[in-house]
């Protein structure tokens, strides 16, 4: 289990140099992006991700002491997989409402504001995936269910699960878009369109990062599991990439995007409050 984490590293670090070899992120970047990507990838790993994991142990074990690997016993795959179901079931929720904050004077804005920074860079790729608020770590419904899984002894599951999520991201982040040309062929098209009623595909998660044609973050909340917004209505599947990348108007000041809720300056982008419905 230890290799997972330097097997993770370097398939990161792979599929980022191919995007940089092959083109992808020429000419995209601002000087904010590169510390609203930079900081939070050294704060999340180093303050964040330690601290949210003691505070979720801390609070699983408030609530059920002495029950310390009471499910221990729990084979393996049915673990995984319930493990996994329950993460994905409670994150699309949490996702969903924070896009809720969107709206004009909705009481979610501050869960808006905390998932914004993901949202905010005009690019998808590997990088958008370290474009996460510290605050987040705190708030995503995943690290509390397997946190309190690794307390109740599934903490293999538990790895096991944050390992396919992670995975699952760095495929539908990517800049590649290889589901275009499945999705297009006249064989295989309708199948992978029934499949992306299932799994979250690339194309899926690009129109949730984006706007204008194909372009639609008020749909497509689930991480993995695209069965979960066909179930609850917010299921595009697109044609294609999205017009755009990002939310419209400018971008919002990166130390807020780092900071919040430390730092509120308040700017809003120009249309975050046209969410349909």
């Amino acid at each position: 289990m230890k290799a997972l984490f330097p097997m993770m590293l370097g398939v990161t670090l792979l599929l980022l140099l191919t995007e940089i070899a092959a083109g992808r992120h020429r000419g995209i970047y601002r000087r904010e992006d590169w510390l609203v990507i930079g900081l939070p990838a050294l704060l999340n790993p180093l303050v964040s991700a330690p601290l949210a994991g003691f505070m979720v142990g801390s609070v699983a074990a408030f609530l059920f002491p002495g029950h310390a690997g009471a499910l221990a016993d729990i084979p393996l795959l049915p673990a995984y997989l319930g493990i996994l179901l329950l993460a994905e079931f409670c994150f699309y929720w949490v996702h969903r409402l924070s896009h809720q904050g969107m709206k004009k004077g909705s009481r979610l804005r501050w869960l808006w504001k905390t998932h914004r920074t993901h949202h905010a860079g005009k690019y998808m790729n590997v990088l958008v995936t370290l474009r996460i608020n510290p605050l987040w770590h705190f708030l995503v419904p995943t690290v509390w269910v397997t946190g309190f899984a690794v307390y109740l002894g599934q903490g293999t599951a538990a790895l096991l699960v944050g390992v396919t999520i992670y995975g699952w991201n760095l495929i539908t982040h990517s800049h590649f878009r290889w589901d275009d040309a499945v999705r297009a062929n006249p064989v295989a098209g309708p199948v992978f369109r029934l499949l992306e009623h299932i799994i979250v595909s690339p194309g899926v998660h690009h129109t949730h990062h984006g706007y204008g044609r194909d372009g639609a973050t008020y749909r497509n909340f689930a991480v993995t599991f695209a069965f979960l917004d066909y179930l609850f209505g917010t299921l595009h599947i697109p044609d294609g990439r999205p017009a755009h990348y990002g939310l419209p108007g400018s971008e919002p000041h990166w130390s807020e995007e780092v900071f919040h809720p430390l730092i509120n300056l308040d700017r809003r982008t120009a249309t975050e409050a046209a969410e349909p419905g």
